[in-house]
């Protein structure tokens, strides 16, 4: 009999627990919907700004004001890079790292000295133990 009583108790136990994964499921979803629909809602300004700044902007000011004037050469490019310290993201340290790399490769071909600031386990760990990118200086914190 106590063999039934442990069934019983340890279907209940899996029961509760699905509930609970299924209610934080449900958040989460919740969570992303505002957030998409933050960034909607956002976008009709920063297609205004732009516009702004696009009908702002003339060679004259290029001579005038510094941070108009395109660099000609890059000397040291600080890069940042932020991933997750656990793996339950799907794609998304994939995603960082590879457009990561694909990012320090076009700085690299403009000639610029790259210094990498890794923030994250899974990004520390893909930078420091494969050397996939030579020219380029790891900080990690």
């Amino acid at each position: 009999m106590a063999k039934t009583r442990e069934l019983r108790r340890r279907i209940k136990s899996v029961e509760s627990t699905r509930q609970i994964t299924k209610t934080m499921e449900m958040v989460a979803t919740s969570r992303l919907k505002r957030a998409q629909d933050r960034v909607v809602a956002a976008r009709p300004y920063a297609q205004a700004l732009s516009d702004v700044l696009a009908d702002l902007y003339e060679p004259t000011l290029a001579e005038r004001f510094p941070l108009f004037r395109q660099p000609e050469r890059r000397g040291r490019v600080a890069l940042l890079f932020i991933t997750s310290n656990r793996g339950l993201c799907g794609g998304f340290n994939a995603n960082l790292i590879r457009r990561t790399n694909q990012r320090i490769g076009e700085l690299e071909s403009d000639g610029a000295e790259v210094e990498l600031y890794a923030i994250g386990r899974k990004g520390i760990g893909f930078f420091k133990y494969t050397n996939f990118i030579k020219n380029c200086k790891i900080w990690s914190y």
